[in-house]
Parts: C-alpha cells; sequence; structure tokens
C-alpha cells in the first residue's frame, strides 16, 4: 500500500491524478502514510477548464437538438490543450483533471504548428491519437506523452502520432465549423477535416453548431450542455464485480482494473476489464459485488458498459 499511496500522490502533484482527494485521505488515515507532497515542476493548470462529453447511448433521447448540432467523430487516445500566445505556441498539457495537466510542450512542438497567424491568447484542445492498427492505441498514445527526457522525446519522434483538433477558445468564428476551419489554415488537424477510419473511435460527437449559442448553454461542473457524446449500445454479458485493483503500465500510468466473476462472451472466457480511470467507476456508480453489464470493446477488449443492480 506504501507504493501504491506514493505513486498516487506523484500522479497528484503531476495534474493527473487516479483517485479523489477524500479517497487519498481515507487510505492515506487507515494505512498512517503521512508524506507531505510530490516534488515535480510541470503540474500546471489550464487556461480554460478541459471538461469531458456527457454521454448518451440512444439518439431519440439526446439532451439537445440533433439538428442544430454539428456531428463529428469521437476520437479515442489523450485529449491535450496547446496555449498560443501572440501567434506562438507556449505551453501544451495533457488534460489531467481538467483544471491542471503536466507539461508537454516539446512533445506537441512535434505534432503541431509552432505559430499560427493570430495573436490572441488561444487555447486548443484536441486528441493525440495512435493507428488503429497499433495494439492498445489508446494507451500508446497516452504512454507516449509520458515518454522522459532526451531519449524519450528521440523515441517520441519515431511513433506514428497525430494531433486532431476539436475546439478552440475563446470562439475563432460565429459558427463552429468555421472555426475548426481557421484552425485547419493555421496548419491544424481538424476532425471536421480528419480521416479518422484508420484510428480508434468510441462514438460520436454532436455540438451545437453556433458558438454564442454554445457558450450561453454553459456548462455543469463537468460537462458542456452544448455537446454530448452519442454512444453505441453493444449487447453484453451479465457478472458480477468482484474486486478492483491498479495496475501500473509500462508507460507509468495507474489505471484501475475490475476483476469479475468470468463470463463467456463470444468464444473467450472474460474475468477482468478494463475501467480506464477513477471518474469512470463514479459515472458508472460502481460498487464491489454490483451486477455489471460486459462488452468486448472491438471484439478484443472487455469493458465494463453499466451496472445493471
Amino acid at each position: 500500500m506504501q507504493d501504491f499511496l506514493d505513486r498516487m500522490s506523484k500522479l497528484y502533484y503531476e495534474g493527473t491524478p487516479a483517485i479523489s482527494d477524500a479517497e487519498f485521505d481515507i487510505l492515506a488515515d487507515r494505512h498512517s502514510y503521512n508524506k507531505v507532497g510530490y516534488t515535480v515542476t510541470d503540474a500546471i493548470s489550464h487556461t480554460y477548464q478541459m471538461y469531458s462529453l456527457q454521454k448518451c447511448f440512444d439518439i431519440d433521447k439526446a439532451p439537445l437538438n440533433v439538428k442544430e448540432c454539428q456531428h463529428t467523430p469521437k476520437l479515442d487516445g489523450a485529449a491535450v490543450s496547446l496555449l498560443y500566445v501572440d501567434g506562438n505556441l507556449e505551453l501544451a498539457l495533457t488534460r489531467g483533471d481538467g483544471i491542471q495537466g503536466r507539461d508537454i510542450t516539446d512533445k506537441m512542438r512535434e505534432l503541431v504548428p509552432n505559430q499560427i497567424s493570430d495573436t490572441r491568447l488561444v487555447q486548443v484542445t484536441g486528441e493525440v491519437v495512435a493507428p488503429s492498427s497499433i495494439p492498445n492505441s489508446r494507451n500508446f498514445a497516452s504512454g507516449s506523452l509520458g515518454l522522459k527526457g532526451l531519449s524519450g522525446l528521440e523515441e517520441f519522434r519515431t511513433r506514428p502520432l497525430v494531433f486532431v483538433a476539436y475546439d478552440a477558445t475563446p470562439h475563432l468564428a460565429q459558427n463552429y465549423a468555421c472555426s475548426l476551419e481557421i484552425l485547419h489554415k493555421f496548419g491544424l488537424n481538424v476532425v471536421t477535416r480528419f480521416k479518422a477510419v484508420d484510428y480508434p473511435m468510441d462514438g460520436i460527437v454532436f455540438r451545437i453548431k453556433s458558438n454564442e449559442k454554445y457558450a450561453e448553454l454553459g456548462h455543469t461542473s463537468k460537462h458542456p450542455r452544448g455537446a454530448f457524446a452519442l454512444k453505441e449500445q453493444v449487447a453484453g454479458v451479465e457478472t458480477t464485480l468482484l474486486e478492483v485493483i491498479w495496475q501500473l503500465g509500462k508507460s507509468g500510468v495507474v489505471s484501475p482494473v475490475a476483476i469479475l466473476e468470468p463470463c463467456v462472451i463470444g468464444e473467450a472466457t472474460v474475468a477482468r476489464a478494463t475501467l480506464h480511470n477513477i471518474e469512470y467507476i463514479r459515472d458508472l456508480d460502481l460498487e464491489l459485488g454490483c451486477k455489471v453489464e460486459v462488452i468486448r470493446s472491438g471484439e478484443i477488449i472487455p469493458r465494463i458498459v453499466r451496472r445493471l443492480d
């Protein structure tokens, strides 16, 4: 547990917390863990908060009028913010907790224009993705951003990664699609033009076309009210969530894994499933012993999609 709390403390101070403050405090108190802080230099606040998207599984129950929305593929990679000041790329951050992230400016300079023809302070948000042909391409993209030092940067340069922009703040035009066209003219890949067929996707994003209306709708604490993600609800198999363990990947990212009562999906016996992060667990309201529905995402990776009881 000492090593686990060390890792959780490290991730928190790097701006990519894996568990909540309350959960950390409970574990720290239970195991008499009293280290204060973790020395890092790159936990930095986003200029504008990065939000997640509300999920929808039935287009007939969409939270917005889809006729008023632009729809684009929802790429499945690593979310990143780029900050341009006086036309120059000054800072790039991982999404982290949406409020602060880790400095990856050196890597993003390899993927995006270092200068744009706009002298305002502009935050561009988008996704770093790797081709679907790479196993676990989402983790490959996230892990690539975590490569450290000069040798890590050299390895990063050899990896087949692409940054695809999906928004800018403040808005660059009255219409969302026009804003993206401006980003395209700056030399950025944009989601409305990107050929996503060879890259991992996990749904379709619907976003209000009018930037003025989008701004008027505002945000909840987690989601913009002017956009949502339509997800495909694939029929799954019912089983029981027995335990959650935390696994340290080769890239250094700690992620939760569900231990399940073994079940058969297709021709495979499944006893473990990815849970992505602590927010995914909270969103599904998962508890040990609860009944869950499990699918094999892309016919390969087991994933819990909802709680059944």
